[in-house]
């Protein structure tokens, strides 16, 4: 039998809250199972992992027509937020947030400026080597 690692990586590159609460259910879901996961997060993500973040919450086109409707029913039965999420995935597993420098540059965000659910904020090059120990990783 292979030894597969028991790590996940995920990019998250999609601002939207859709796309957001998909990375905290699948990040909630892995450590569930016992699966250590590393995130990274770039691009307009970075942007709402602010500590002050007033960007306005969008949805994405895909599946449009009952985004709003879903996003409205979590609302109805209290889920929380993909960041809550992630967080309480980081309070119970092993799960590491890490900020793409790049974007944090291009957007003069510094590291103070995130939310501490992100460790740190590193480059692209640092994150796929880590990915080379994960048995999946998904772009999101």
């Amino acid at each position: 039998m292979i030894n597969m690692s028991k790590t996940m990586s995920i990019v998250l590159a999609s601002g939207t809250i859709d796309k957001i609460a998909a990375a905290g259910v699948i990040t909630s879901g892995a450590v569930a199972n016992g699966v250590d996961v590393n995130i990274f997060v770039t691009f307009w993500a970075l942007m709402k992992f602010r500590k002050h973040d007033d960007t306005v919450n969008k949805l994405s086109y895909d599946g449009s027509e009952i985004s709003s409707f879903v996003m409205k029913k979590m609302a109805e039965k209290h889920i929380q937020s993909g960041i809550e999420m992630i967080r309480n995935a980081k309070e119970v597993g092993n799960v590491h947030v890490y900020g793409c420098a790049l974007m944090a540059d291009v957007m003069d965000i510094k590291k103070d400026d995130l939310d501490p659910i992100i460790e740190d904020i590193i480059g692209v090059g640092e994150f796929v080597s880590m990915t080379e120990e994960s048995y999946t990783t998904i772009f999101i």
